[in-house]
């Protein structure tokens, strides 16, 4: 086929429903196929989506995956990819709403743009306003940067702060958002699938860095529009809005994803950096709310000795992948 969608459920059925049938007018059931897994959800999702499925006359086009166990994002999309032949995967998450025309826009721009090997498209809010979805790579100077949250540290650095503001015309950023991501299969090919090391977060900006590591560009394309719900699946992005301890798999993930591109003993200087970051912020806020995580200071050290271990997966399939 040409294209295989990939979709993780966990315990969110209406979103994927929802989800799906925004992509039902855009499907060729001749080249495109959605696989849907459901990553352990351990509730009646399955059932849902498999009457949905009967309801809504997708099996043409969408197979359900019920998978044993819930061995986080990466291996949930690794799980779909592996199960279907495609010239192109697009990874989506549940809680999107896939805009008219952004398959045939993406695939477009595949057709267009050889050397990319990852696409992705311009995420926004329902009243589409954009959202930031491409950015620099995490780095040692990033994080103290994060640590600083000071106008002037930021400004001066600006060349190393993560975030890369919306753009509306095509460019190619170090990594993107993999709310919506189309990755071409020589890509695939080249450099194997996700890295299952990572339970939730950072699994994103590994994979574009070791894509692009191997000579492919990331390419934003802003002609493609999807909507992202930004938490509709998970609670971490709103436990770091309101300054709550995220769940461990975010610093466990941080932690193997520095290790990983400037080793351990880089892991151990990008927590210095965060924590020299973090002496300035703090003088700022003696009188005003604090812009970190409760623990943080402490959580950056999670796996410190040992960062590369592979995650342990939770024993009854309580945390959110997607």
């Amino acid at each position: 086929m040409d294209l295989a969608i990939v979709i993780i459920n966990y315990r969110t059925p209406q979103l994927v429903i929802d989800s799906l049938q925004s992509l039902q007018p855009q499907i060729d059931s001749s080249r495109h196929r959605v696989m849907l897994v459901d990553n352990d959800s351990g509730d009646n999702s399955v059932p849902i989506l498999k009457q949905a499925i009967e309801d809504y006359h997708w099996e043409s086009w969408v197979t359900l995956i019920p998978s044993p166990v819930n061995g986080g994002f990466s291996a949930g999309n690794n799980i779909g990819i592996k199960a279907a032949t495609a010239k192109a995967y697009l990874l989506l998450n549940s809680d999107t709403i896939v805009r008219s025309g952004a398959i045939a826009s993406l695939e477009t721009a595949l057709e267009k743009h050889p050397e990319a090997g990852l696409i992705s498209p311009r995420l926004e809010w329902p009243d589409e306003t954009p959202q930031i979805s491409c950015f620099r790579y995490h780095s040692p100077v990033s994080q103290f940067i994060e640590g600083a949250a000071t106008g002037p540290i930021t400004k001066l650095l600006n060349g190393y702060d993560v975030p890369i503001p919306v753009r509306d015309t095509p460019f190619e950023p170090q990594w993107t958002s993999f709310a919506c991501v189309l990755i071409r299969q020589e890509v695939i090919e080249q450099i194997g699938l996700m890295d299952e090391g990572y339970f939730m977060y950072f699994d994103d900006v590994d994979y574009c860095r070791r894509a692009k590591n191997a000579g492919w560009t990331v390419l934003h394309w802003p002609d493609a529009r999807v909507v992202h719900l930004r938490g509709g699946s998970g609670s971490v992005k709103s436990d770091v809005a309101a300054r709550k301890r995220p769940r461990p798999y975010l610093y466990a993930s941080r932690s193997r994803y520095f290790a990983k591109f400037y080793g351990i003993v880089g892991l151990w200087i990008t927590n210095v950096c965060w924590l020299l970051g973090r002496s300035i912020s703090l003088l700022r806020e003696i009188k005003r709310p604090t812009h970190i995580c409760e623990y943080a200071a402490q959580d950056i050290w999670m796996n410190w000795k040992n960062p590369l271990k592979l995650p342990t997966l939770p024993a009854s399939s309580h945390e959110k992948t997607a």
